[in-house]
């Protein structure tokens, strides 16, 4: 009976003893990590190279977003768009303004000493644009009767349009706070005004429509700029044997 008591004495010290050992052999560096929060600014590249390369069409777009928190930026999107639409029934242009406004979510951590994200967003988007008719086939299936094309220009402004917008992206420092990224969207219009007899085949911000569908996408790659404000200093706890 008097064995029991000694041995547990014994145990408890050897496991004491052991536990001290553990915590002199660990040591606990502290490797701060500065963190940038400011104003980043860019424009679109893929809507001057567009303009390059594609009959019809002119646009440019400038963004921005500004660091909330640890992982969430309020980001904004200013653009203008002109589109010209050529189908075998119908000739049209459109041209406008567009405004999208959001927040991102950075889900990638960084190693230390990168600012690289890759970024959930949503968005909400706003247009005012115009639509301009310019020509129309009447559509008929007797053969006996040719199609007969229309050329009776009719203008419609004051036309806008409502959408939301779901967006992923990723976004590289390629030299200090100069950023290269790339995204996709997809988005669900919430509302639009249409001209009479006539629908709109193209909205600025939003791209094409399409027929009993509700949904668009887009895409876009950008270069940008961040503007430190200040910074904040994370220390990060790691364990060295």
């Amino acid at each position: 009976m008097k064995i029991a008591p000694i041995l547990l004495c014994c145990i408890s010290l050897l496991c004491g003893t052991q536990k001290f050992v553990a915590q002199e052999n660990t040591k606990t560096d502290t490797v701060p990590k500065i963190e940038k929060f400011g104003l980043r600014v860019g424009v679109d590249l893929a809507k001057p190279l567009r303009t390059l390369i594609e009959d019809g069409y002119s646009g440019f777009e400038v963004m921005g977003d500004f660091r909330v928190a640890k992982k969430f930026y309020a980001a904004v999107e200013l653009g203008n768009e002109k589109k010209n639409w050529n189908e075998p029934y119908i000739s049209a242009k459109t041209s406008g303004s567009y405004a999208k406004i959001g927040f991102d979510y950075n889900a990638y951590d960084n190693w230390l000493g990168m600012e690289n994200a890759i970024t959930l967003g949503l968005r909400y988007g706003f247009s005012t644009f115009k639509q301009e008719l310019l020509s129309y086939r009447i559509y008929t299936d007797n053969p006996a009767f040719p199609t007969e094309t229309i050329f009776a220009p009719q203008e419609y402004s004051g036309l806008n349009a409502h959408w939301a917008e779901f967006i992923l992206g990723i976004k590289t420092e390629i030299l200090n706070n100069l950023y290269l990224s790339i995204n996709v969207q997809l988005k669900r219009k919430i509302s639009e005004t249409e001209p009479e007899n006539f629908a709109n085949l193209y909205i600025p911000g939003f791209n094409r429509t399409y027929d009993y569908s509700e949904f668009g996408v887009g895409y876009g790659y950008s270069i940008s700029y961040l503007i430190p404000i200040f910074k904040k200093t994370a220390p990060q706890l790691s364990k060295v044997e």
